[in-house]
C-alpha cells in the first residue's frame, strides 16, 4: 500500500516592523562602527573623529552587501532607524561599544519569539499534534513554543520540539524532524521560524568578514505546516510542496569555514572566502545522492527544476546557478527574496518557498531541489514537488 505523501503547505509570515533599504542601513552601520571606535579610543578631537568616520564608512562600503543585490532588510528592534545612541536599547554604544551583553539580547528574542507565537495561534483553538521551533539567534527557556503550549492547554495533545543552532540549513533537517512525527502517527506538525538576527552584529568589529556578515543579515518570522493526508486528514485546500527526498552531509576538511558561537556580546559568525569554492566542489556528489533518493537524475533536475538556494549571499547563488547551468528563472524566488529581505538564517528558505508556491509561472507538478548551507560546513537539501 503506497502512503500518503508528505506535505508542506500554509505558508505564514509576520513581517517586523521595521523596514530600511539597504542604503540606509550601510549608513547606519558606519555611524555605529565609527562610534564605537571613538568611545573604544577615547577620542575627543574631531578631525580625528571625522577621519575615522570617513575610513570606516568606506571599509562597510566596500565590503559590505551592495544595494544592487539587496534592497531591503527588516528589523524587529527600533534601534537601527536613529543614531540617538542614548535612546538606543541593545545599541547604547556610549556606554558599550559593541552593544549590550547577551543577556539584554536574549531577553529582546524572549519577547520577540513569544509574540511571534502567540500572534500565529490568535485565531484557532485547534492544536497542532507537534509544534517544532527553529533558531539559531536566541535561545530561552521555556521557550515561545512551549509558554504558547502551557497557556492554550495543549500539553497532554501538542508535542514540542527545537532545532536549535544549525544555522541557515536548519528548515531541511526540521522537515525531517517534522516528518519522523508524522512516522509515528502524528496528524500535523507546525515549524515556526523565529530569526532575529540584526540583534548580534558587533559594531566594535571592523573585520571584512564582520562587515560581510553585518550588511546582510535580517529578521524573519514564518510558521508553516507539515501534514499528511489520511483517515480525517483531507488534502489541504492550498497549494502544497509534497516532500520527495532529503538528507544533509558535513564537507570533509571544513570544519573553520563556518562558525556560530555564543559570545559575551550576542552571537559570532566566522565566514571563510573559501565557503563557495567548498560548496561547489562537494555539491555535484550531493545531489547525485539526493537525486537518486528522489528517484531523479541530477541531469532532469538541472533542467527542469526550481531551484530554491539559501540566499547566504549574491555568490552563492550566481556561483551555484553557474556551475549547475541554471537559467536566471531557476533561481528566480531565491534572489527576490535575497532583494527584498536579506538573509533570514533559517527562515530564509520557508520564504523562497512560499514564494515559489505563490508563483503562477511555476506550474504544477515542478521538481523544486532545496539547497542550504551552514556550520559544519553542512550542506543540506530536500526534493519536493509543486502541488497545486
Amino acid at each position: 500500500m503506497t502512503q500518503a505523501p508528505i506535505l508542506l503547505h500554509g505558508f505564514q509570515i509576520q513581517p517586523p516592523p521595521h523596514r530600511s533599504g539597504q542604503g540606509a542601513i550601510l549608513e547606519w552601520l558606519a555611524a555605529a562602527h565609527a562610534r564605537a571606535e571613538l568611545v573604544l579610543r577615547g577620542i575627543q578631537d574631531p578631525a580625528e573623529a571625522e577621519a575615522i568616520a570617513r575610513r570606516l564608512r568606506k571599509l562597510v562600503l566596500r565590503f559590505g552587501c551592495s544595494t544592487d543585490r539587496i534592497h531591503y532588510r527588516d528589523a524587529f528592534l527600533d534601534d537601527f532607524t536613529h543614531t540617538d545612541w542614548a535612546r538606543m536599547r541593545i545599541f547604547r554604544l556610549d556606554e558599550h561599544p559593541a552593544g549590550r551583553p547577551c543577556g539584554d539580547r536574549s531577553r529582546f528574542f524572549q519577547e520577540v519569539s513569544a509574540q511571534a507565537f502567540e500572534r500565529f495561534y490568535a485565531d484557532t483553538d485547534e492544536p497542532p499534534d507537534g509544534l517544532i521551533h527553529v533558531t539559531c539567534t536566541g535561545y530561552v527557556a521555556p521557550s515561545g513554543a512551549q509558554r504558547l503550549v502551557a497557556a492554550r492547554d495543549w500539553g497532554r495533545r501538542t508535542e514540542v520540539l527545537h532545532a536549535y543552532h544549525m544555522g541557515c540549513y536548519a528548515a531541511l533537517p526540521a522537515i525531517r524532524l517534522a516528518a519522523g512525527l508524522l512516522e509515528r502517527g502524528k496528524g500535523t506538525v507546525d515549524l515556526v521560524h523565529t530569526e532575529l538576527c540584526t540583534l548580534h552584529l558587533d559594531p566594535s568589529q571592523h573585520l571584512p568578514e564582520q562587515l560581510v556578515v553585518q550588511t546582510l543579515f535580517a529578521d524573519g518570522v514564518v510558521r508553516y505546516r507539515v501534514s499528511r493526508p489520511g483517515p480525517g486528514r483531507p488534502e489541504p485546500a492550498e497549494p502544497a510542496l509534497e516532500l520527495l527526498a532529503a538528507r544533509d552531509e558535513i564537507v570533509p576538511d571544513s570544519g573553520d569555514a563556518m562558525t556560530w558561537m555564543v559570545s559575551d556580546f550576542g552571537m559570532q559568525m566566522t565566514l571563510s572566502r573559501r565557503v563557495p569554492d567548498q560548496i561547489r566542489a562537494a555539491l555535484g556528489g550531493f545531489l547525485e545522492r539526493l537525486g537518486h533518493q528522489a528517484g531523479l537524475g541530477v541531469a532532469r533536475l538541472c533542467d527542469q527544476a526550481v531551484f530554491a538556494i539559501h540566499p547566504g549571499g549574491p555568490r552563492i547563488i550566481d556561483q551555484l546557478a553557474e556551475h549547475l547551468g541554471l537559467a536566471p528563472e531557476q533561481v528566480r524566488a531565491s534572489n527576490a527574496i535575497l532583494r527584498d529581505h536579506g538573509n533570514m538564517s533559517s527562515a530564509t528558505l520557508p520564504h523562497v518557498w512560499r514564494a515559489i508556491l505563490a508563483d503562477p509561472a511555476v506550474p504544477d507538478g515542478t521538481p523544486v531541489v532545496a539547497l542550504a548551507f551552514g556550520p559544519g560546513l553542512t550542506i543540506a537539501g530536500a526534493v519536493l514537488r509543486k502541488r497545486g
